[in-house]
C-alpha cells in the first residue's frame, strides 16, 4: 500500500505531533517494522484525522486508542 498524496502542507510542529502519535500507537499495538502494511494504514489514518482538524496530540491518540478498544471487544 503506497501513501496517497495529501492536500495539506505540514509544519515541523505538525509533523512532530503526527510522528509522536504514530510512534505511541505503534508501540501500543505492538506493530514492528516488519508490519509494514499495518503501519502504513495507521499512518494514513492518523494523517487523515489530522487533516480533518484533529490536531491535538492527546485527542488524536485517544481517537485511535478508543477505536482499538472497540475493535477488540
Amino acid at each position: 500500500m503506497a501513501f496517497k498524496k495529501y492536500s495539506s502542507i505540514f509544519t515541523p510542529v505538525d509533523l512532530e505531533i503526527i510522528q509522536n502519535v504514530f510512534d505511541q500507537l505503534c508501540s501500543e499495538r505492538r506493530l514492528a517494522l516488519k508490519d509494514r502494511e499495518q503501519r502504513e494504514q495507521l499512518a494514513n489514518e492518523v494523517i487523515q484525522a489530522f487533516e480533518n482538524r484533529i490536531s491535538d496530540e492527546v485527542a488524536l491518540r485517544r481517537l485511535f486508542s478508543k477505536r482499538r478498544r472497540a475493535m477488540a471487544e
